[in-house]
């Protein structure tokens, strides 16, 4: 339906008033050259309208043709019903309908010589009609992997816990399945029903290229079990339709944290001058875009100050242990170590001082930025150094990875 006066008409005299702009139009172009026109570029019709969604009879939506290429030198038409006439023209054009269901949109441009067309399904759902209320359920595990409780009211928290790790398996690899929840959403009012709920895991990213990155449906249902999720900070968006043609969204930040354990090995001597050592392998998630940033990654080394079995000659300290932490980046670069530490200052944690000493290399989030000054994320290792002749006990090393 068209709008009062407010908005252009249709009449006989439309196909003269278009030539006539046209034929200026040309005859401007030849008189001054107009080379900004880019009448000689591709033409395309590209448009958007407002509301976008939860629209009703009787609303006023707003179209807007101004991404259409080239921005200047074009001539807009709309039609509002598919009946393949001119309901509007210009850049943009307002427009409302009295009847409910799918309406198709079509906007041409053209040059003069060229003309583009776009087409858009619009939904309009009854005057009465009222928007559903989407919501994801929020939850977090009771404890973390060092049996600390959780608080958290906001977001999901879990955190993956291998506390037993085997020294053949040295490296981070495990997932976990993240289940999301989304019957705590309403409908909308007692005679609606919800018929959709997608769930967009990725809403940085236009994957079916709709020209809206949160709307994709990378898995569908009210409850679903989101699996082989690696650790890191993921938002989740769920947008749900109801029976009236009706749809409303919610997003939640789903952070996977990461606890590993090796315990009670040994770390070789330091044969002819070279250092022992053992390799820990992570990845680590650092993307601002995404929203995907650690907070830190902490190695926790714990061995005792004198191994059982050391041997060494009268008044000799061969027997005095001292292992350390190194980290690298995926381009092998040291970033930092935990050599410098004093053995009288080796009291990090909870720490039986008496009989061990406890070593704690903590890598910020800023160490993981992709700036000159720093070493970008990725694949890192942790990497127990062993300088000392003789081989030495460990009591454990652990690797926590903290998005939350």
């Amino acid at each position: 339906m068209k709008l009062p006066p407010t908005a252009s008409m249709k009449s006989a005299s439309m196909p003269v008033l278009l030539a006539s702009l046209m034929v200026l139009s040309s005859l401007a172009g030849c008189i001054f050259d107009d080379s900004d026109s880019g009448s000689n570029g591709e033409v395309l019709a590209v448009f958007n309208y407002s509301p976008s969604s939860n629209i009703r009879t009787g609303d006023v939506i707003v179209f807007d043709g101004a991404s259409s290429t080239p921005s200047n030198g074009l001539t807009y038409r709309w039609d509002f019903d598919a009946d393949g006439s001119i309901d509007e023209t210009g850049r943009t054009a307002e427009w409302q309908y009295d009847t409910a269901g799918m309406k198709t949109v079509e906007l041409t441009v053209s040059d003069g010589t060229k003309s583009s067309s776009q087409t858009k399904d619009v939904t309009i759902a009854d005057a009465t009609a009222q928007p559903p209320a989407a919501e994801i359920a929020q939850y977090a595990d009771d404890e973390d992997c060092s049996n600390e409780d959780i608080d958290e009211s906001t977001h999901i928290v879990l955190w993956i816990c291998e506390m037993d790790k085997s020294m053949t398996d040295r490296d981070i690899s495990a997932t976990t399945t993240v289940t999301l929840d989304a019957t705590p959403s309403e409908a909308g009012d007692s005679s609606q029903y919800i018929t959709e709920w997608n769930w967009d895991m990725d809403p940085e990213t236009d994957k079916d290229n709709d020209g809206d990155a949160e709307n994709d449906v990378d898995f569908s249902g009210e409850t679903i079990d989101w699996s082989n999720v690696e650790p890191g900070e993921y938002e989740i968006n769920l947008n749900i339709l109801n029976s009236a043609g009706m749809t409303d969204s919610d997003s939640i930040k789903v952070f996977v944290n990461y606890a590993g354990q090796w315990s009670d090995f040994e770390m070789g001597g330091n044969n002819s001058n070279n250092a022992q050592t053992l390799d820990f392998d992570m990845t680590v998630f650092y993307d601002k875009d995404k929203g995907n940033t650690i907070r830190k990654a902490v190695g926790e080394l714990t061995y005792p100050q004198q191994d059982d079995d050391c041997t060494s000659l009268p008044g000799s300290s061969n027997c005095r242990a001292k292992l350390d932490i190194y980290a690298f980046n995926e381009e092998d670069e040291e970033a930092t170590n935990t050599s410098e530490k004093g053995l009288d200052q080796r009291t990090d944690g909870d720490c039986d001082e008496e009989n061990n000493d406890c070593v704690h290399l903590t890598l910020s989030s800023y160490m993981f930025t992709d700036t000159e000054s720093t070493y970008g994320d990725g694949d890192w290792v942790f990497q127990l150094r062993n300088e000392m002749v003789n081989d030495l006990q460990v009591e454990s090393f652990v690797i926590r990875l903290h998005y939350r």
